[in-house]
């Protein structure tokens, strides 16, 4: 699995918080194995879990609207 962008905040947040993949784990209410494999870039993820570990960091996962480039 691909690190991505997500994978990458999440991670650099956890670290910069000094907690481990289980610490986060428990304070966030996930599985262990989905922390890991959100931090892996696993590319299907519950987002309601993702949420729920980017709301101790005061993030949230939402849809954004996508600039189109004209042609």
């Amino acid at each position: 699995m691909e690190q991505t962008t997500l994978s990458k905040f999440v991670k650099a947040m956890r670290k910069q918080y000094n907690l481990t993949q289980v610490e986060l784990s428990e304070k966030s209410g996930v599985g262990l194995r989905f922390v890991r494999e959100l931090e892996q870039g696993k590319q299907t993820l519950r987002v309601d879990k993702v949420n729920q570990i980017l709301n101790l960091f005061g993030k949230e996962v939402g849809a954004v609207s996508i600039a189109k480039e004209e042609e």
